[in-house]
């Protein structure tokens, strides 16, 4: 469906990258992201050197609104474990939309498996400031080892994540949170 509004080209195709591909994923081809944005092939050419900077392009568009999901809303008066936890009742909350199909960062890393494509560059990068905000409220919340913590939690972000995308678990009960508050518990986090 080409989109109507008066958006530019360029923004067209970045939307249609991003709704095509977290629905259908990377393999989607020029065609279609052309048609779904109303833009054709030449001036994508014109604006990007092919699909892959595009992708790229269009993930690193969303990362402002993506981290903003999981930002605690009073980042001053919210305890280091209650900051963790929103990013986990963020996520349960994501995932009963009918549409959600997991971490669109993760999915690229997934997909691509290939490490210097521009997207898993990007991809990488969200997925380190993640484990690296993580780890960084670890040690606030006094965590035995922030570091393992960290990479637990980023374990279950994206397992949680990619088990709900896939429709074969269910967030919505409180399952992420009610195990990531057992492992801030046994990593000794206030």
């Amino acid at each position: 469906m080409a989109s109507t509004d008066k958006a530019s080209p360029r923004d067209r195709l970045l939307d249609a990258a991003a709704r095509l591909t977290y629905r259908d994923g990377v393999s989607v081809g020029i065609e279609a992201l052309c048609r779904e944005a109303g833009v054709s092939k030449r001036s994508m050419y014109q604006l990007f050197d092919g699909k892959d900077g595009m992708l790229a392009a269009s993930l690193e568009r969303r990362i402002p609104r993506y981290e903003s999901q999981f930002a605690h809303p009073d980042p001053e008066r919210a305890t280091p474990r209650e900051r963790v936890l929103y990013v986990f009742e963020r996520l349960e909350q994501a995932s009963a939309d009918a549409g959600y199909r997991g971490c669109p960062y993760l999915a690229v890393l997934v997909e691509l498996k290939n490490a210097e494509h521009p997207a898993s560059l990007v991809a990488r990068s969200v997925k380190e400031r993640l484990a690296a905000t993580f780890r960084a409220e670890a040690e606030r919340g006094g965590a035995r080892d922030p570091d393992l913590l960290a990479r637990q939690l980023l374990l279950v972000f994206d397992g949680a994540g990619a088990r709900a995308g896939a429709g074969v678990e269910r967030l919505d009960d409180g399952l992420a949170t009610a195990t990531v508050t057992a492992l801030l518990d046994a990593a000794g986090m206030d």
